[in-house]
């Protein structure tokens, strides 16, 4: 696979940070080594070695869960299918206002969206998991961020390597 192929490929794991991809390809990954687990290893520390202004980036290219982007139909087809898996597509009223409300005051906090991996989740899951997360502090969501972000990573490479 050459370079081109792998970021095309490769490239919107990290949501709209093809820059990983890019990268990763020069950060010891070799024709016959192209497996889930050396590209995951390989964007991996390419995201964590990019330091915290560029994975601040990175958070905040993430879109609101059932957010704007959402309702407009403007999210990327990752994002799309995961918030779907998640029934965020089916927030009721009531759901969508508590969305709307948490997203807000967690980006006036925080100063990025709120991130987790929704797959295998339901809206009455991430909803609880969102109203616990808000009263952590700065630096604690700001891991717990990075985490999310590095796990929707992975279950990525995993489907892309499952369409194989």
């Amino acid at each position: 696979m050459e370079r081109e192929e792998f970021v095309s490929r490769f490239g919107g794991v990290f949501e709209q940070s093809s820059w990983i991809a890019e990268g990763a390809w020069g950060h010891g990954i070799e024709c016959e080594d192209i497996d889930l687990d050396s590209v995951y290893r390989a964007m991996v520390a390419i995201f964590r070695g990019g330091g915290a202004e560029r994975q601040i980036s990175v958070l905040r290219s993430h879109p609101d869960l059932a957010g704007r982007l959402a309702l407009a139909g403007d999210l990327t087809p990752d994002s799309l299918a995961e918030q779907s898996s998640a029934g965020l597509d089916k927030c009721s009223e009531a759901e969508l206002s508590e969305f709307k409300c948490l997203n807000r005051k967690y980006v006036e906090h925080f100063k990025f969206p709120f991130i987790i991996a929704v797959r295998g989740l339901n809206r009455q899951e991430i909803l609880k998991i969102f109203r616990s997360r808000i009263n952590n502090s700065k630096e604690s969501e700001f891991k717990e961020a990075i985490k999310q972000v590095e796990k929707i990573a992975f279950l990525r490479l995993q489907e892309i390597f499952r369409d194989d």
